[in-house]
């Protein structure tokens, strides 16, 4: 069995050899440079071909050759910059709203492009693969503002809010965790009280809000908001409801931008706060109490898409790390040849493989209209995010002490 594994493992390695990555150069700063652009510079030349699992349909096929070359020409030349500077770059958001993909999973009457989950898959894997923190600032937009309002508002709701979403005039956010309610979401404490008009009163705060703020003193746009309308007696299941708060509304105000995160440090991060805030009771999305299922719903595709970038995350850390195992020599060989760098570049290889098929086949099954999908959608977040760690942790390892650098994009 020893045997085998090993000589499975070199197989692999070998196989690999003709990864994107043509021209040898000497160790140093030109690996760390080829090993940082391998992934961005040839995503489409290594793309499955159409009809494939991974490219289901021409148009599926069409977005991914998209979204490649809007990485390779737009995101990856920014990505340090505005990580290193904890920044949210605006106008590279706007860009992909001209290119289509703000709305990817919204029907074209409202500005969208009416794909389906394969579809989002594809964005967030290929974004994640080279800068997994706008890809994270472009999936709160994209599903848990744009989706959720597709899937659960009026027409007329869609019709005034969604344009603007699609087009990245407007930024969108949720709001559904609290200091005291991440997990435990059904105990939060944020309020809608019912005014004898109609109206809703919001009282209340929301924590770590992606795309709360989009910069240290300004507020996004557009958000849904997750409140307790019903009372201790209601079953608490009944009793959240679902609201449409914008940027402007009184008492709505960014109570602070959190900072100096881990990770996704382009990607920002906010608490909300509501003081009395006035809803018009055209801005309730549904019924009163029954936002419980519009959650559940939309937390199934959410957690897809974050499968979906553990599978980009996998792919780049697999790439800059096959390319440096080539091109660095020790002991008169390279990297590659060495049994230990042939274990991790295989081991990455093979689960990277199995959660990305894993991905798509939980995707092409899943009707963003209906729920009840928590099996598959919580297995392949499981299995997918865990994955995406380890791979980019076997980079770092591979990469040696340039892995520990900002510039090979392990640690990234």
């Amino acid at each position: 069995l020893h045997q085998g594994t090993r000589a499975m493992s070199s197989a692999v390695a070998r196989s690999l050899r003709s990864a994107p990555a043509s021209a040898r150069r000497l160790p140093g700063r030109a690996v760390l440079s080829r090993a940082r652009s391998t992934a961005a510079v040839g995503v489409a030349d290594d793309a499955e071909p159409q009809g494939s699992l991974f490219n289901p349909t021409a148009e599926h096929y069409a977005l991914r050759e998209l979204c490649a070359a809007f990485v390779r020409d737009e995101v990856e030349p920014q990505a340090l910059e505005f990580n290193r500077a904890e920044r949210f770059n605006h106008p590279l958001f706007r860009r992909a709203g001209e290119l289509g993909l703000l709305g990817v999973t919204v029907d074209p009457e409202y500005g969208g492009a009416g794909m389906d989950a394969a579809a989002a898959c594809i964005v967030h894997e290929e974004l994640s693969a080279s800068d997994p923190a706008f890809c994270l600032s472009y999936l709160a937009h994209s599903q848990l503002f744009v989706n959720n309002l597709a899937r659960n508002g009026s027409a007329e709701q869609k019709a005034a809010w969604l344009p603007a979403a699609c087009s990245g005039e407007a930024i969108g956010g949720m709001g559904m965790s609290e200091p005291e309610a991440g997990t435990d979401v059904l105990g939060m404490r944020t309020r809608a009280e019912q005014q004898a008009d109609g109206s809703w009163l919001l009282n209340g705060g929301k924590m770590w809000i992606t795309n709360g703020a989009v910069s240290d003193t300004e507020l996004g746009d557009r958000y849904l908001i997750y409140a307790r309308t019903g009372g201790p007696e209601v079953k608490a299941s009944k009793a959240v409801s679902l609201f449409y708060v914008e940027r402007g509304m009184a008492g709505f105000s960014l109570g602070q931008r959190l900072k100096d995160k881990c990770g996704m440090r382009a990607s920002p991060t906010a608490e909300l706060v509501f003081e009395n805030v006035p809803l018009p009771a055209a801005n309730l999305i549904g019924q009163p109490g029954g936002a419980t299922v519009c959650m559940m719903r939309n937390l199934e595709i959410e957690r897809v898409v974050l499968a979906a970038m553990g599978v980009g995350i996998a792919r780049r850390s697999l790439e800059a790390m096959n390319a440096y195992a080539t091109d660095r020599r020790a002991f008169g060989a390279s990297l590659r040849d060495f049994g230990q760098i042939q274990r991790h570049i295989a081991e990455s290889y093979a689960e990277y493989m199995a959660g990305k098929t894993y991905l798509y086949q939980t995707a092409l099954g899943l009707d963003l209209d209906d729920a009840g999908n928590r099996l598959d959608t919580d297995g392949v977040k499981l299995y997918c995010t865990t994955m995406g760690k380890n791979v980019a942790d076997r980079a770092i390892q591979v990469m040696g002490g340039y892995g520990y650098m900002g510039e090979c994009g392990g640690g990234e």
